[in-house]
C-alpha cells in the first residue's frame, strides 16, 4: 500500500512514515497544503492522510479541491480538531473517516485498511518504462523481456518509482535524498549509494536492459542500455 501523509509537523510525520513502513506501507510525506493537493493530482494513491491544520491550504479545501477534481482516492483526516462539528465538516467535504490525534498505531493502520478496501475498485496503475514495469499492488518489478519478477523493499520501490516517474531525466542526489527519507532526515548520501546498490543487483536479476546510471557531480539517470 502506497499513501501520501499530508501533515507540517515533521517530527510526527517521520514518526508516522516510521510506523506505516513497520506495516510494509510505503508513505510518501509532505508539509503543507499546497504541496499535498499537487501531490495528491499527480500520484497514484491507495489513500491520504489529511492534516486539516496546514499552511498554504488547509486540509478542507485541499479535500474540497480533490474530489472537484473528481479524485476519489480514500482519504483519512487525522487531526488534533476532533470536535463534532470539524468532524462533520470533514465527512461533509468527502473525507472517509476522520481520526482524532492523539491516536494508537493499531487504530491508524485498520482505519487506512478499511478505507481502502471500500476503494479497492479504483485501477492500479502500474509504471514502466523501456522493459520494466512496477507493480504497486505487488511491490513487485517485472520484466516484460524475460518475464522475471522480483520483490522490492520499501526504500527500493520509492526508489524506483522515483526514477519511473522521472525517466531520462537526472535527479541530483540532495533531491532523491529529501523525496525518499524526507527533508529532516539524517540519511546520509551513502545510505542512498546502498539501496542503489540494491536497486541495481534486481534490475540485474531480472534480466532488465534499464540501468540506473551516476552522473558523476550531479546525481543519477534511469535510461536504457545500448
Amino acid at each position: 500500500m502506497r499513501v501520501l501523509l499530508v501533515e507540517d509537523e515533521k517530527p510526527l510525520s517521520a514518526a508516522i512514515c516510521k510506523m506505516l513502513s513497520a506495516e510494509q506501507i510505503v508513505a510518501d510525506p509532505v508539509y503543507t497544503g499546497t504541496d499535498g493537493l499537487d501531490w495528491a493530482l499527480g500520484g497514484n494513491y491507495d489513500a491520504i492522510i489529511l492534516d486539516v491544520m496546514l499552511p498554504g491550504m488547509d486540509g478542507f479545501s485541499v479535500l474540497k479541491k480533490l474530489r472537484a477534481e473528481k479524485i476519489s482516492t480514500p482519504v483519512l483526516m487525522l487531526t488534533a480538531r476532533g470536535g463534532l462539528d470539524d468532524r462533520i465538516r470533514g465527512l461533509e467535504s468527502g473525507a472517509d473517516y476522520y481520526l482524532p490525534k492523539p491516536f494508537e498505531q493499531s487504530e491508524l493502520v485498520a482505519c487506512l485498511r478499511a478505507i481502502t478496501r471500500r476503494g479497492s475498485d479504483r485501477a492500479i496503475v502500474s509504471l514502466a518504462f523501456g522493459d520494466i514495469e512496477l507493480h504497486p499492488e505487488e511491490v513487485s518489478l517485472l520484466c516484460t523481456a524475460t518475464r522475471q519478477t522480483v520483490k522490492l523493499g520499501a526504500k527500493e520501490f520509492q526508489l524506483m518509482e522515483l526514477f519511473l516517474r522521472n525517466p531520462r531525466q537526472v535527479l541530483e542526489r540532495e533531491t532523491i535524498v529529501e523525496r525518499i527519507w524526507g527533508f529532516d532526515s539524517e540519511a546520509e548520501y551513502n545510505n542512498l549509494a546502498v539501496y542503489l546498490s540494491f536497486v541495481r543487483k534486481k534490475l540485474q536479476f531480472i534480466g532488465s536492459r534499464v540501468a540506473i546510471s551516476a552522473v558523476r557531480g550531479v546525481g543519477y539517470i534511469l535510461e536504457e542500455e545500448k
